[in-house]
């Protein structure tokens, strides 16, 4: 008899392999000035004007349609084809996926619940490995991210860090406003739902009602991923503020494949939930960072990173995965 041949969706595994060119960017700061400008690796100089106390939410309608502009933009066709294309291709094998990954998590002892302990009440400490990657996508996590990018703006007099930590503000916002649109157009049932009522792979209710979308959020929520949403637009707004840092894509992306794994076996999210947030969290992302800073001067060129796919064997599973290396 045949051996039966199982795969494991393994969404972002990124491995870094190498690190080259990791210099000091050069960054001119004056005090009392209006604007300050930071010289990259790559020649380019980065000026970043004084950062509003609220603009985080005065910037947020313009970067929403400029976010939606870049959505339709011709030269960003492929990328909308694509992540269209990959959903399609998935849903026909999220049940199978979504079992797959739950096997391999009690074989790691990974609990299929996300368990937290809540100290004064409100903040969320994971019990475990799982229910912390879980909490990487959690609102609270970039929250934080922004006040620490805030307070050491704030102490060195840094406008780069300064908008860094409104644009993870406003990442946040632009992400639920994104993500919660669609959700509602999709009515796509949560895995653990689908399973309870029998349906492989999720049943589907296009616009639900506002008082059924509230009353019963689980049956109706599941595309797309709101916490890969993000935190693939909170990765983006750091990375781009910081490209001379190298290492925050690898290390951002990894941690992505890891909360989709997350998702995945705690019965949470369909692996076809994913490419929608992924495409959504990087145009936020972009959009945000981009506008705030001008770029003037010579570009050398960018950090080169090349993306291979990769297939291994975990158990008796098949994985596929994308290796990264800079």
């Amino acid at each position: 008899m045949m051996k039966k041949i199982r795969w494991l969706l393994l969404p972002i595994s990124v491995l870094v392999w190498s690190q080259k060119n990791d210099s000091i960017a050069v960054d001119k700061i004056e005090k009392g000035t209006q604007s300050q400008s930071y010289t990259l690796k790559d020649g380019s100089v980065r000026t970043y004007p004084k950062p509003k106390l609220l603009e985080f939410i005065t910037k947020a309608p313009k970067d929403f349609i400029d976010t939606n502009k870049d959505f339709v933009a011709k030269d960003h066709a492929y990328y909308l084809g694509g992540a269209v294309a990959s959903t399609l291709i998935l849903i026909p094998f999220d049940q199978k996926l979504i079992d797959n990954s739950r096997e391999v998590a009690e074989k790691w002892g990974m609990s299929v619940s996300n368990n937290y302990n809540k100290v004064a009440g409100i903040v969320k400490v994971p019990k475990d490995i799982g229910a912390g990657l879980y909490l990487l996508g959690n609102g609270s996590t970039v929250v934080l991210l922004g006040v620490g990018f805030a307070t050491y703006g704030l102490i060195k007099n840094d406008y780069r860090a300064q908008a860094t930590a409104s644009g993870l503000m406003e990442s946040l916002i632009l992400s639920g406003v994104f993500s919660q649109t669609i959700k509602r157009i999709t009515g796509r049932e949560s895995p653990f739902i689908a399973i309870e009522n029998g349906n492989s792979g999720g049943d589907w209710n296009p616009f639900p009602s506002f008082s059924a979308f509230g009353k019963e959020t689980p049956h109706y929520d599941a595309m797309p991923s709101g916490h890969l949403t993000t935190f693939m637009s909170a990765i983006t707004v750091i990375a781009d503020n910081y490209p001379d840092s190298v290492w925050i894509k690898p290390v951002g992306y990894t941690l992505a494949g890891a909360l989709c794994f997350q998702m995945m076996q705690s019965q949470v999210h369909w692996a076809s939930d994913y490419p929608l947030a992924l495409l959504m969290g990087y145009f936020i992302g972009k959009t945000i960072s981009r506008n705030r800073y001008s770029v003037s001067g010579f570009s050398a060129g960018h950090v080169k990173y090349k993306v291979n796919f990769t297939a291994s064997r975990i158990s008796e599973y098949n994985t596929v995965g994308v290796k990264l290396s800079f």
